[in-house]
């Protein structure tokens, strides 16, 4: 088994559409780097579907390596629906 990394490369989020206010981002686990470049996924809850049935979730940096307000991102709205 490949060694993996004690600090997440990543966070791992479900967004949370609400209708008539931004979408709640929250977090059920995160992703570490194993030492051949894949990932292990770690969540602590799974996330529900949406209203079109699609699971999905958001894998971003933690906020010390954006070197940016990674909240503040979180509450533009929008920013949840793109697709990838």
């Amino acid at each position: 088994m490949s060694k993996q990394s004690h600090e997440p490369a990543y966070r791992a989020f479900s967004v949370i559409e609400r209708e008539g206010r931004d979408p709640f981002w929250q977090s059920i686990g995160a992703a570490f780097e194993n030492s051949d470049g894949s990932l292990n996924i770690i969540l602590q809850a799974y996330p529900l579907p949406g209203r079109d049935g699609v699971v999905k979730v958001v894998l971003r940096r933690p906020k010390d390596e954006q070197g940016d307000d990674q909240s503040r991102d979180r509450e533009r709205p929008g920013n949840a629906s793109r697709r990838r």
